[in-house]
């Protein structure tokens, strides 16, 4: 189980891990040991997270999501399978503990009436130094 809050936790069938050679520091051990850890975590067929929460995070996980809606964490940080293990549980931790945050409702509101003065001052002044780039008519100088 991967606990995400009090009240939430991921079981551990849910989630699929696969480790890779990586690449980076760790000498002669990147070339024998498969340290870098693929964590995946198919997003569609979890039964512990809600409808809404799987829809924020299909919109804040992005590129990680396959067309298959599985959620794909990577971890390399360390030199260690254990290290990186615990980096991508609490990665995927961190993204569905972001995603239970519902957005807050934008209020709509009307720009004040000195936000409007400013504007319609701002747009005359433009005009005006569009209107002197301009060459002078004949039909002005009769």
């Amino acid at each position: 189980m991967i606990k995400i809050t009090n009240t939430l936790s991921i079981p551990e069938q849910e989630i699929e891990e696969k480790f890779v050679l990586s690449s980076g520091p760790g000498g002669q051990n990147v070339n024998k040991v498969a340290t870098t850890v693929q964590l995946r975590f198919d997003i569609r067929q979890s039964s512990a997270l809600a409808d809404e929460i799987k829809e924020r995070l299909r919109g804040i996980a992005g590129s990680n999501i396959t067309s298959g809606d599985v959620l794909i964490i990577e971890s390399a940080e360390f030199r260690s399978q254990r290290k990186n293990r615990e980096n991508a549980r609490s990665k995927l931790a961190a993204l569905i503990r972001k995603a239970m945050i519902p957005p807050k409702k934008r209020k709509r509101t009307k720009p004040s009436r000195l936000a409007k003065e400013k504007r319609l001052n701002q747009k005359q002044i433009r005009a005006q130094k569009k209107a002197l780039r301009r060459k002078p008519n004949q039909d002005d100088f009769h």
